[in-house]
């Protein structure tokens, strides 16, 4: 079995990798920080290959790409994304820019590619990271929370015509996770305690990726959220906004 995942240098995307090393898969782990990946290279060498790919940059994508011609994959996922949090008078342009490129760009482009390429095996799966803020909103996140909307809706439209290629479509919809990257876009006295591990994240995703859900709302109060921003989604963006956005002291990106 060979698997793909993006941003696999930390958090979420370093446990998915882990996790699937273990198990016995061989990965392609992608990620623009050299250093972690090489040690994670090395520490499963031979299962483990480490491609450095920035992906907010076409170029860089297209030389990933080149390298992997004439892989195939049983399962990809695009994890990899970025944040830019704070009023959003006051991030600038270029922020928003590396965030779209990232966050939506990349994995539109990895998929379209992979897919269309046939560059996936029969079977396989393909697995989009979308975000809670799809149905409960995120006031001081929303270009973030745009991309993350994209994501779920070009899922969803791909779903059919990747299935007709023996391709199954799977959105996850994370709520906090308890990563270097989350904490930095917290406000400070926000609790790490309410964030879900990554390793019991990951450890969800890849059970639901062996399954035939087409979404996942990992744990309980994940989906009790979802359900809430779906019944209630003005109250449930209000409360959004007392919890982060009126505790934020100044831009993050």
């Amino acid at each position: 079995m060979k698997a793909l995942v993006t941003g696999a240098a930390h958090g979420l995307g370093r446990a998915l990798t882990e996790q699937l090393l273990a198990s016995g898969h061989e990965v392609v782990a992608v990620d623009r920080d050299v250093e972690p990946l090489e040690k994670l290279a090395m520490k499963y060498r031979g299962a483990c290959l480490a491609c450095f790919a920035d992906l907010q940059k076409v170029e860089s994508i297209q030389n990933l790409l080149d390298r992997l011609q004439g892989s195939k994959f049983d399962l990809v996922i695009l994890n990899a994304g970025i944040s830019a949090t704070g009023k959003f008078e006051e991030i600038p342009l270029q922020a928003y820019d590396r965030l779209i490129s990232v966050n939506l760009g990349a994995p539109l482009h990895l998929a379209s590619r992979l897919v269309g390429d046939e560059w996936m095996s029969a079977k396989s799966k393909i697995v989009f990271i979308s975000s809670l803020s799809h149905v409960v909103g995120y006031p001081g996140g929303a270009v973030y929370a745009a991309t993350k909307d994209a994501i779920a809706s070009y899922a969803h439209s791909v779903a059919k015509p990747f299935r007709k290629k023996q391709v199954s479509v799977l959105t996850v919809f994370p709520g906090p996770i308890d990563t270097a990257h989350a904490q930095k876009h917290a406000p400070d006295q926000s609790s790490r305690s309410k964030r879900m591990a990554p390793e019991k994240l990951a450890r969800l995703i890849l059970k639901a990726s062996r399954g035939r859900a087409k979404t996942l709302y990992p744990g309980g109060k994940t989906y009790l959220a979802a359900c809430f921003g779906k019944l209630f989604p003005n109250q449930a963006t209000r409360l959004m906004r007392r919890g982060l956005y009126d505790k934020m002291t100044g831009p993050s990106y």
